[in-house]
């Protein structure tokens, strides 16, 4: 695939404190990608019925209740639209055998759905647990970000249908800035805040996040892990741990069979 090198990073930015909730970005999402409906049993999970990404399910409005007995007026009901964060250092892309998985002109990790054999080795290489086969199709699925729209130069469905700019789409350079300066806003008036994706414990592995998060608290109250790792921080360990067993299982066979030699 040839990259414009004068093409910018495009990525999400989403707002967790402007969110209420409404799904308009869920609903856009399978309405633009043809995705199945995941149903309407409820999940016993507040408002939510969808539960987590999927293959299906490339948005996922997540409701968040903290409840507090002692003083119900510190009690929070907050909401978060995750997505596929586009890893600069994606572990779908370095578990794919087929180069199946690419980065586009966008800078945007893209499953190619006619090379993908649906292997999944992709599914537990990502630390957020975003990818997921589809068992009818047979591949690997998760969010494009919306590749078709931005060829033809429309922003993605689900931020165009945000009807209170949670979610925003542009330039990641851009949108780190617009990012830090609500950052800055946000806390002027008390409220504290951080980024996650942008720099911080969760980029030393999988690097900046080209769809990143403004969040008020801690990573995991949203199910972000705090510090994602990829796989292959673990191969040097497991390949000295595989030349350690190799080793010693020769010296077991030599000293198992060298003396049936000497008798010979």
């Amino acid at each position: 695939m040839d990259i414009d090198l004068t093409q910018p990073k495009m990525g999400f930015f989403t707002d967790v404190t402007l969110c209420i909730g409404c799904k308009a970005c869920e609903v856009a999402c399978k309405q633009w990608n043809q995705l199945p409906s995941d149903g309407y049993a409820l999940s016993g999970n507040s408002y939510d019925n969808t539960n987590r990404l999927s293959s299906t399910t490339w948005r996922h409005v997540a409701f968040v209740e903290q409840m507090d007995r002692e003083t119900p007026a510190a009690s929070r009901w907050m909401m978060m639209s995750d997505v596929c964060k586009h890893c600069t250092n994606a572990g779908c892309f370095e578990a794919c055998p087929t180069g199946a998985i690419v980065r586009n002109e966008f800078d945007d990790v893209y499953v190619q759905p006619d090379i993908c054999n649906g292997c999944g080795y992709c599914v537990p290489s990502c630390p957020f647990g975003v990818v997921a086969v589809q068992p009818k199709a047979g591949v690997a699925q998760k969010c494009t970000l919306c590749y078709d729209r931005q060829k033809d130069g429309l922003e993605p469905a689900c931020a165009k249908s945000c009807p209170t700019d949670s979610i925003t789409f542009g330039p990641v350079d851009e949108l780190r800035a617009k990012a830090q300066a609500r950052v800055e806003a946000l806390r002027e008036r008390g409220t504290e805040v951080r980024l996650y994706g942008v720099d911080g414990e969760e980029t030393k592995d999988v690097g900046p996040l080209n769809a990143f998060f403004l969040i008020p608290d801690r990573p995991e109250v949203f199910n972000l892990p705090p510090k994602p790792v990829l796989p292959s921080r673990f191969q040097p360990a497991a390949y000295t741990a595989g030349l350690a067993a190799a080793l010693a299982m020769a010296l077991v066979g030599a000293a198992v069979f060298r003396p049936s030699r000497e008798r010979a």
